[in-house]
């Protein structure tokens, strides 16, 4: 009986040690994924785009699609890459971050000038009502191929992200960590985009056939708002991807020996905001963010003129550039 008793202990004392351990994987998971926000709320804003223009029956099967292949690319490819890299070339994670911090800049510059050019968006119409006379199918398998293929660049970067936010030497715990932001992001971008791809549809609906006038209101105002909406989405999103690009570009400067702009930017956030927290991050956010943008459109030509054609002449370019 004392055998039994002791056994039911040592099961217990190990229920408690993997009770905290969960506990553990899931608050850096959270921590990691927070780090990540930028580039989470670019692909929340970013996805919608691609279930335009086609019917209604179609379109939660189209995110269907990507949220898969997206779920597949960072637990299959990004996550084993991560934690390969994290063993064995850790010097190469913050040149990485650079890199996809450079992108995030490019993305939301590219997103500011086309805003600043009005004729952008009347070739796009033109395109958008050229291609909807094409077979459907097609359209739809182009659609979905440029969305998965823009959903990694921007997985790779918040799996890399939530990688260099983990505080942990286990490389089992950084996996079980990493997997928890894949899964938890991955469904977080998805339902969203779900809800927001839906929401027109739902107002119509409580529009037209809601039994009482609050519901045929409230149908009204989420069809009349979901526009403006989107907009405000897109605008976040492209605020947060200048922000996190720039932020990503001085703290990588710092970690690689460049330390100047990081505490020059500091300098400057305590002596506008003093010691109110608050404050000193948001203007340093938004002097990250003014970075970001200058460093975008700087590298527009060069993507455009040089990258770019590149990646089309090996079979890499395609829809997933310019995506936003």
């Amino acid at each position: 009986m004392s055998g039994l008793l002791a056994l039911l202990d040592d099961v217990a004392a190990i229920a408690k040690v993997a009770a905290a351990s969960v506990d553990d994987v899931i608050g850096q998971a959270t921590k990691a994924g927070a780090k990540a926000a930028g580039a989470v709320i670019d692909d929340a804003a970013v996805t919608p785009k691609y279930v335009h223009g086609f019917e209604a029956r179609r379109e939660i099967p189209i995110v269907w699609k990507i949220a898969r292949a997206s779920i597949f690319n960072k637990l299959i490819i990004l996550l084993p890459a991560a934690l390969l890299l994290s063993e064995f070339a850790p010097w190469l994670i913050p040149p990485l971050l650079m890199l996809g911090g450079a992108y995030l800049c490019f993305e939301g510059a590219e997103k500011v000038w086309h805003w600043l050019s009005p004729s952008h968006h009347d070739v796009e119409e033109a395109v958008a009502k050229k291609m909807s006379a094409e077979d459907s199918a097609h359209l739809e398998e182009q659609k979905v191929k440029g969305a998965i293929k823009t959903d990694f660049i921007l997985s790779a970067e918040i799996m890399t992200i939530a990688l260099a936010a983990l505080e942990t030497d286990n490389v089992w715990f950084r996996g079980a960590a990493l997997a928890v932001v894949a899964v938890a992001i991955t469904a977080l971008v998805y339902g969203a985009v779900a809800a927001i791809v839906k929401a027109d549809d739902l107002g119509l609906h409580m529009a037209s056939n809601g039994r009482l006038g609050f519901t045929r209101k409230l149908g009204e105002l989420i069809v009349r708002g979901m526009p403006g909406f989107l907009k405000i989405l897109t605008t976040v999103g492209t605020a947060a991807m200048l922000w996190v690009g720039g932020s990503i570009i001085v703290h990588g400067l710092a970690e690689m020996g460049f330390a100047g702009p990081e505490h020059w930017i500091e300098d400057i956030a305590h002596s506008v905001a003093g010691e109110n927290g608050f404050g000193t991050w948001a203007v340093k956010a938004v002097i990250d963010g003014i970075g970001g943008l200058i460093l975008g459109f700087l590298l527009i030509p060069i993507v455009t003129k040089i990258i770019s054609p590149i990646l089309r002449a090996v079979g890499l370019g395609g829809e997933a550039e310019g995506a936003h």
